[in-house]
């Protein structure tokens, strides 16, 4: 069920505000109580996420310790991102879109190889732009600090049998997540950049990424 929630906070008084092309890797520590947001500007653009404790990277989003309080399968307004530690880690305030998935995960070579053609092994991919954006941020991060990820705006419907498909998003030009930091929080995105499903309308898009004093 979608929970909508529109902020009130204004982007002019945001201390960052930066435009991240498709494909490209962003990394961004936030402190607690800093508002973090995410705009869709373009519509259907899957924003591939992950969230790692600054002080301690090996505390890390958990999407099954996430889902479990409220037993639900997307991420409304009112959810906390819980870490593999228990912690919450950040809470969602604001959604103007309302399906954001937890399960599907991020796209790889080896995963466009398998899925859709063994001449897609070498598109561009998340994993890819998850581990040069951690090369860039340092801190001997690696593959190995690649957990379980959030795809905001992406709507990955369940079947009544258990199985997942990849269908054409609900998002919209301007439509935003926003999320209120728990805890230092490093922020890790690939703005998706894949081709061959319709997660991204078949065209991945910028999207905008702000960040408001508590």
């Amino acid at each position: 069920m979608k929970a909508l929630k529109a902020s009130l906070l204004d982007p002019k008084s945001a201390v960052f505000d930066e435009i991240l092309p498709s494909g490209r890797g962003f990394t961004h520590e936030l402190s607690p109580g800093q508002i973090f947001r995410i705009v869709d500007l373009e519509g259907n653009q899957a924003v591939d996420t992950l969230f790692s404790n600054a002080r301690n990277l090996e505390q890390r989003y958990s999407p099954t310790d996430t889902l479990r309080a409220p037993k639900n399968l997307y991420l409304p307004t009112g959810t906390r991102l819980v870490s593999s530690e228990g912690r919450s880690m950040l809470e969602i305030v604001a959604d103007t879109c309302g399906r954001h998935d937890t399960i599907g995960g991020a796209c790889s070579a080896e995963s466009n190889q398998v899925r859709y053609a063994l001449d897609k092994k070498f598109m561009h991919n998340c994993r890819d732009s998850f581990l040069l954006a951690l090369s860039r941020y340092g801190r001997g991060m690696s593959k190995r600090d690649l957990s379980s990820n959030i795809n905001f705006f992406m709507n990955v419907p369940v079947t009544p049998k258990g199985a997942l498909s990849f269908a054409d998003g609900v998002s919209g030009p301007g439509r935003y997540v926003e999320m209120r930091a728990e805890m230092d929080v490093l922020v890790l995105i690939s703005n998706c950049p894949q081709l061959n499903n319709p997660c991204n309308a078949y065209n991945p898009t910028p999207i905008r990424l702000l960040v408001w004093q508590g």
